[in-house]
């Protein structure tokens, strides 16, 4: 596997700073309400005071866009929510109390764009959200409606290592897509572990 080129120190700082500028600007812009030529001027200095004073650091590429995964990610997407709404639906209207749980999920893609990415897209479903997410081994806190039991809790953490796939499948590099493919199949010949 090669390194990412890397480009000199004030090419990358210029690549990366002009977006921000304009970002900074615009913003500034918001604020006072009105595009008059002073507040472009002062949004532009202010912006770049900003960036000279707290510049970013490197951005490397850590994501790709596959049209391909990023429909059937939108398509099943709308499908899971929809099935998790009737779910909910359905232990509303149940007698007693819904029962809830916590569970943590391994995510198998610990990157941060996809680990934010699916921890997003798990709170969007309903029924269930992310407490907390540790950021170094990769896991997932969920808090679950309708663990009562352990069939339910399986499901839920199914539901989300596929949601993870879906979101790797969609947005993730090569290699990311691969380490998804290899856990899948060594799940199938080994099992789940623990």
């Amino acid at each position: 596997m090669t390194a990412p080129q890397r480009l000199p120190e004030a090419s990358r700082l210029r690549a990366t700073q002009w977006p921000m500028v304009l970002g900074l600007t615009l913003l500034w812009l918001l604020l006072w309400g009105t595009p008059t030529p002073a507040n472009i001027v002062t949004g532009v200095l202010v912006a770049l005071l900003v960036v000279l004073v707290f510049p970013l650091p490197p951005i490397e590429k850590q994501s790709r866009p596959h049209p391909l995964g990023i429909l059937r990610f939108v398509a099943r997407f709308a499908l899971d929510m929809v099935v998790s709404s009737w779910r909910i639906n359905r232990s509303i209207l149940a007698l007693g109390r819904p029962r809830c749980a916590v569970l943590a999920v391994q995510m198998r893609c610990p990157g941060d764009l996809l680990l934010t990415a699916t921890a997003v897209a798990v709170t969007a479903v309903p029924g269930s959200t992310v407490l907390e997410v540790d950021r170094r081994s990769g896991t997932l806190y969920l808090h679950v409606l309708g663990g009562d039991r352990e069939e339910d809790l399986a499901r839920a953490r199914r539901d989300a290592l596929r949601l993870e796939t879906r979101v790797v499948e969609a947005f993730g590099t090569a290699a990311d897509v691969a380490a998804i493919r290899a856990s899948q199949t060594a799940q199938e010949v080994f099992g789940r572990w623990r």
